[in-house]
């Protein structure tokens, strides 16, 4: 009876829990809805806008490189390795993967492997 009472306490708790956050998310959700993209632009101008504007480069270099695999251009070749299989599994031609892409994996693996052993 009294672990009865326990887990029905701690249910109601949650309940109010969960009815008071139903209140607060639609008192001042709007708000944070609609000064997002605001702060957002801000946030850009003050870091910069790094992100990657996407396609591919006509040669390959260390940071496309990285930035196909994932991982730091400066990685140790066993990482290379496990990222390349990691990728290559996701995206092999033969599993429905696009040919382009397994292509561009594997120039990346081969590339920051060749840098690697420099």
């Amino acid at each position: 009876n009294n672990l009865s009472s326990c887990k029905m306490s701690g249910l109601i708790a949650a309940g109010v829990a969960l009815v008071g956050a139903g209140f607060i998310g639609a008192r001042y959700g709007p708000r944070i809805r609609n000064s997002w993209p605001n702060m957002e632009k801000q946030i850009q101008g003050l870091i910069g806008d790094s992100r990657y504007k996407g396609g591919f480069q006509s040669d390959m270099d260390k940071y496309e490189a990285g930035k196909i695999l994932g991982i730091s251009s400066n990685s140790s070749s066993k990482r290379i390795r496990d990222r390349h299989k990691k990728l290559m599994f996701q995206n092999h031609p033969d599993r429905g993967g696009s040919p382009y892409l397994a292509a561009k994996i594997n120039e990346a693996k081969d590339y920051l492997e060749k840098q690697s052993n420099k």
